[in-house]
């Protein structure tokens, strides 16, 4: 049984607190657990973003895929109603936020998060999202690590 010390060890930082990185976050962990055609993570960029879901939806996705499939480490993930992140749920949140300003600092935390340094694939997908949430007017927050 995991101690309420161990615990905090994992969930290193509070969820986000903006609407739109709070949507992003639920339907990653949504994709983690259910798999990329989870219709809870569809119904959360629906909600979100209206009939214009599908670009945010597939670029998702695409990045889910990409991280699966080029990671080295196993990425933590939190439950979906969990108000905190894991190391990994915040590399990730980070390097999407900065993707598109900072791409060698979003390359980094994914190579860290990824534990390999070949993850062009993986930056191209953050990069993409992140300038798709842009595009429909919801900037994602940068990150803060």
């Amino acid at each position: 049984m995991n101690s309420q010390a161990d615990i905090d060890d994992l969930l290193i930082r509070t969820a986000p607190e903006a609407p739109t990185d709070r949507t992003l976050l639920f339907a990653m962990r949504r994709m983690a657990m259910g798999g990329l055609n989870d219709a809870h993570a569809a119904h959360a960029l629906f909600s979100a973003f209206g009939g214009s879901h599908r670009r945010p939806l597939v670029l998702l996705r695409a990045l889910m895929a990409e991280l699966a499939r080029s990671s080295r480490n196993r990425i933590l993930v939190a439950p979906c109603c969990c108000g905190r992140m894991t190391h990994g749920e915040a590399m990730l949140m980070g390097a999407i936020g900065v993707a598109t300003q900072d791409p060698r600092r979003a390359h980094s935390r994914l190579a860290m998060v990824l534990g390999t340094s070949d993850c062009l694939g993986a930056l191209s997908s953050a990069q993409a999202l992140g300038q798709t949430f842009e595009d429909l007017g919801r900037p994602l927050s940068p990150g803060a690590l």
